[in-house]
């Protein structure tokens, strides 16, 4: 793996670990927040392997499924978390109203997911 990979891998696995650590102290929008940014990075890693750069989330999502996945490098489901993670972080970054904050249950699957995007994807990466 080139060390731009690895350092988006780091940058991965360092927001899954802040995700924890926020949603242990029921902290659960920034740990939303730092979920989504788990696979926001590994789909930037998959991006930049192709020669692909971008600088907004949106640009990032969209060429992503159309690039990454469409050519069946990455399967669906892990577009499919990345965008409802990119709502789920959007509500808990910018909506101020406590009833639609983050649940528990919300924040522990998107960890999940990340980490089980982050494992294929590093697997995918080092031997790719």
């Amino acid at each position: 793996m080139s060390d731009e990979l690895s350092a988006f891998v780091a940058k991965a696995k360092e927001s899954l670990i802040a995700s924890k650590l926020l949603a242990d102290n029921q902290l659960y929008d920034f740990a939303g927040s730092r979920a989504y940014y788990t696979m926001f990075y590994i789909a930037e890693a998959f991006l930049w392997q192709q020669g692909f750069s971008f600088s907004s989330h949106g640009a990032v999502i969209a060429k992503f499924g159309q690039e990454i996945v469409k050519k069946g490098i990455v399967p669906l489901e892990f577009h499919r978390y990345l965008i409802d993670a990119q709502d789920k972080r959007t509500q808990a970054d910018y909506n101020i109203d406590a009833e639609v904050k983050l649940s528990q249950g919300d924040v522990q699957k998107l960890i999940e997911q990340g980490e089980t995007f982050i494992e294929w994807a590093e697997n995918v990466l080092l031997n790719g």
